[in-house]
Order: structure tokens, then sequence, then C-alpha cells
């Protein structure tokens, strides 16, 4: 997370200046910054940047649905992406001082709702989809020439969706969904019957495939969508499985580097809770536990990343972003929500505009 001082340093002496009175005093309480996609009360789309105490600080405008964002220090932006399948993302200046630039996909590709920076600021990297072919990329854009895109590199399956950037700098671990999409059928899924979900590490110098990990075979209807990185290097994962509604088979786990890839056993109550569907992952500030969502079942589960086992789960309504927050995490939901959980001390609150499936900690 960016805590306010951090953040301010990160925005520029002229952040604080490009605000409005209301919003500087809202900085000014707030000892955390968080970032989320939301939906207005009218249903239009946007993007804010929200204090600790759930003030907005500032907010832009997107031309529809978005899903995740990432933003860079070093390059002194923020990119929100369209939920996938989507043709736009949005680059948005923190500090308020340029106007947002709206990408457009390119021909042939989609995006798939998430993205990370390069750790120089200097490139973005987006998954997408090379939808006549049934195959993930990585799309290059240079983030010092006007976020123009410069190349593309596979992601060695399909549907891809995270991405993330491992602790070293270099490694990008992709989580490959395994299900086809194309434009001329929206959202509708054309393979569930030969899905093929897998984690990839990939160098992201020269898209280079460093390992492949696949669950077994007869889980191959376990869509992996989403990740985070624990205070040991694993990869965590959350599934959203894609076969008969009667099965219940695990949803989340956990892939290592040295080729490690394996679900841990939640109780049978929990994982029913859960719906066969988790939608966002986050790992506590310590890095040693783990926090899944499920708005499909309106639960939220943390995890304890060394035992392997739930501690504690808790309901809200529609809930799906996670973010660390000091001792635990902060939640969102879909009905505009926001509470504490896991050692989290905050009051919850109701904000008049809906969150979308995740919330940033920025920075």
């Amino acid at each position: 997370m960016w805590q306010r001082r951090a953040f301010l340093k990160a925005a520029g002496a002229g952040f604080a200046a490009g605000l409005l009175p209301r919003q500087v005093e809202a900085l000014e309480r707030s000892d955390l910054v968080f970032a989320s996609s939301v939906q207005t009360a009218a249903g239009s789309y946007g993007a804010v940047l929200l204090g600790e105490r759930g003030d907005v600080i500032a907010s832009i405008d997107l031309p529809d649905r978005g899903h995740d964002i990432t933003i860079s220090r070093e390059a002194g932006r923020g990119v929100v992406f369209a939920r996938q399948p989507g043709t736009f993302a949005v680059v948005f200046d923190p500090q308020g001082r340029a106007a947002p630039v709206t990408l457009t996909s390119v021909e042939g590709r989609h995006f798939y709702g998430h993205g990370v920076f390069s750790p120089d600021g200097r490139l973005l990297y987006a998954t997408e989809s090379d939808f006549e072919a049934a195959r993930g990329v990585v799309g290059i854009y240079d983030a010092t020439d006007g976020y123009r895109r410069i190349g593309e590199f596979p992601t060695f399956g399909t549907g891809p969706h995270e991405m993330l950037l491992m602790p070293d700098g270099v490694t990008f671990v992709v989580a490959n969904g395994g299900i086809e999409t194309h434009p001329d059928f929206g959202r509708t899924e054309l393979n569930l019957e030969t899905m093929d979900p897998s984690v990839v590490f990939i160098d992201r110098r020269d898209g280079r495939l460093i390992g492949q990990l696949r669950l077994d075979a007869g889980l191959h209807q376990l869509s992996i969508r989403h990740m985070a990185i624990d205070g040991r290097g694993r990869v965590w994962f959350g599934c959203q499985y894609k076969g008969a509604p009667a099965d219940k088979p695990q949803l989340v786990g956990y892939a290592t580097m040295d080729g490690e890839i394996r679900l841990i056993e939640l109780p049978p109550g929990t994982l029913a809770d859960l719906r066969n569907y988790v939608g966002s992952v986050a790992v506590s500030a310590d890095g040693v536990t783990v926090a899944v969502s499920s708005p499909e079942g309106d639960l939220l589960v943390a995890i304890d990343a060394e035992g392997k086992r739930p501690v504690l789960a808790e309901t809200l309504r529609n809930g799906c972003g996670l973010a660390a927050d000091g001792m635990g995490f902060v939640a969102t939901s879909g009905n505009g929500e926001m509470i504490g959980m896991a050692g989290a001390d905050r009051a919850a609150q109701k904000f008049d505009f809906l969150f979308d499936n995740h919330i940033l900690r920025v920075g």
C-alpha cells in the first residue's frame, strides 16, 4: 500500500495543489490510499482513489465497465483495464495534471482485465486475447511513447486473466483461465469441454517460458483466474469451476517457481458456501494471511498461509474486492459497501457507487 506520505511523495508536490479543498482534507485524513473501478448510481462507469476512511480523493470517468487497476510510481500513471473481453484501457495521472488517455485494443486482440508496469515504469504489459487463434498474449506498451503498442509474447494458454510481477522483478506469473471467447459471441465460453487452465512463469525481458503448471487432468474445468503472492514467494490462486454445479472441487491453491502446484483443503461447508467461484485473492501486508472472496456466495475467507487452513469466514453480500489494510484486509462489494476483516479496525461504510471486482492498494 502507499501510505499517505509515500503516496504524496510518489504523486509529486503538485498533486495536493490540484485537488479541491474537500479532496485535500480527505487526503490529509487518510493514512492509506486505495483505487477501484466503480459504477455510479446513474449507471455510468468510473474509477476512484479512496482514502483510508473511504473519502473520495479523485475520480475519472470510463467509457464502459472497468475491472482491475495498476499504478506505477515510476511512470507516474495508473491504468484501468476494461472488463474482459474489453477493447479499452484508460491511462490516468494520479496528480490530475494530465487528462486521461484511452487506449484501444489493436485489431484481433481484446484486453482481459489486468496488467502491470515494468519496475522502471517504462513499459506496460496487458493480458490480451488473440481471439481468432484462441490464444493468450501479453501486449507490450511503451509508456515513454504515448503507450504505443510495441509487441507481444504468448501466455502459452487460452483466456489469460490476472498477471503479476514476481518479487525478482523479472518474472511474470500469468493465470491462463483456459476459456476461449470470441467477440462474435460476447462473453459466451466456447470450449468448456476442452478447457486447459494453467499457471505460467514467463521472463518479461524476452517472453521466454520458464515454467507451466497444471492441476490434475480431471480438474481441467477449474479455471484459474486471480492470484496474489505471499511472503515466501508462493503464488496463491483462486478458481472458478465450469463443470457440473453439483461438483464441489477445491478452489484455492498455490504454485511455486520450482514447480509445485496444489490445491488446499477447505472444509466442505466453506467450500459449499463459495459456490464454485472465487472472484479475488489478496495477501496481508505481513505476507502470512491469504484472503479470497466469492460474490456468488457472499463469502470472504481468510486463510493461514503456513497452516493452509481457513481462520475466518465472513459474510458480505456481493463482496469481491480485497486488499491488505494494516493488520487485515479491506473488502468491497458490488452493493457499494466497504468493510474490514481479519484484523482490520474499520467501520463498515456504504457508498453511492458500486465497486467492481477488485480494489487496489495504491503502490
